[in-house]
């Protein structure tokens, strides 16, 4: 039961609540313009989880092999790390990786299919983003590029590429309502990198933070977190959300808090606390959209 135990844990499924809600996001909007099969979002959902679990992997295979990650680091610190404490190996790492990028593939390929072949072409950027992520040569995460890539991939490519799943048309509305959702995924990586700033200096590596300074990386963190707030409300009120989204604002006394927290001290967890956020943030974008569907 342990190896069932470590596999699971390696794979961070507490993060595919990302996912699940830009999916959802991408199908709720969907069945709200005339159209939805539970077959198809559910096809997504598995192939979405498929890549993300893969690039979880290869992005901590990367990491230890590379020296980034080590038993000091503060993520380490916090959440089970199998690969690091020597549970896995690297090589069957590598090969569950790659044995997901398969499964994605697969799924990817049938929709594209049945679907349309602008899929491909999303499915081609997820991968090939995944893959490069912490991976030689381009290694693009500690090139100050790993937000931006995070916020494409969960916030306009993932809900736009489920929105196409059912709908096999893209739709402007779901690319504007992506993007809070989709800043607040980045804050996650960027919660990291501020807190890490002085440990990543000291590896060579260069993140957001350290190329704009760790001040302006929390002054960029709270001003997004404002900005993914004033989007749902302005979205709500003028197009293309509808009122039942201001029920996001509920989530906003954790924002408060974990903003409190941030200007005070950045805690040892403030990515976990971060994807609580944005969880609480998604899920009740995700109700919002269910209830403007049923009223």
């Amino acid at each position: 039961m342990n190896i069932y135990r470590n596999w699971f844990l390696a794979s961070r499924p507490w993060s595919f609540s990302m996912t699940a809600i830009s999916v959802s996001v991408g199908g709720a909007l969907a069945a709200l313009d005339g159209y939805f099969s539970w077959g198809l979002y559910l096809l997504t959902l598995v192939g979405g989880i498929c890549l993300h679990a893969a690039t979880n992997l290869i992005n901590d295979y990367y990491d230890v092999k590379s020296g980034v990650d080590t038993r000091e680091v503060s993520t380490a610190q916090y959440r089970p790390h199998p690969l690091l404490e020597g549970k896995l190996s690297t090589k069957s790492v590598l090969k569950a990786a790659y044995f997901l990028y398969g499964a994605a593939t697969i799924i990817g390929l049938f929709l594209a299919v049945t679907r349309g072949w602008h899929l491909l072409w999303i499915g081609l950027i997820g991968t090939l983003a995944s893959l490069t992520y912490t991976a030689p040569p381009l290694k693009y995460k500690y090139s100050a590029l790993g937000e931006v890539s995070v916020f494409l991939m969960w916030g306009p490519l993932m809900v736009m590429g489920s929105y196409f799943v059912q709908r096999q048309a893209f739709s402007a509305s779901a690319f504007w309502i992506s993007l809070p959702f989709g800043m607040l995924v980045a804050l996650v990586l960027l919660a990291n990198n501020i807190r890490d700033v002085s440990q990543d200096r000291s590896k060579g590596i260069l993140t957001l933070p350290i190329v704009i300074g760790q001040r302006n990386g929390l002054r960029l963190y709270i001003a997004l977190v404002v900005l993914a707030y004033l989007g749902i409300i302005g979205m709500s009120i003028a197009g293309p959300l509808y009122l039942w989204s201001l029920i996001v604002l509920l989530s906003l006394p954790l924002a408060l808090r974990l903003l409190r927290q941030m200007m005070r001290q950045v805690p040892i967890d403030a990515d976990a606390q971060t994807a609580q956020l944005d969880t609480a943030f998604g899920v009740l974008l995700v109700v919002s959209l269910l209830l403007e569907g049923l009223f």
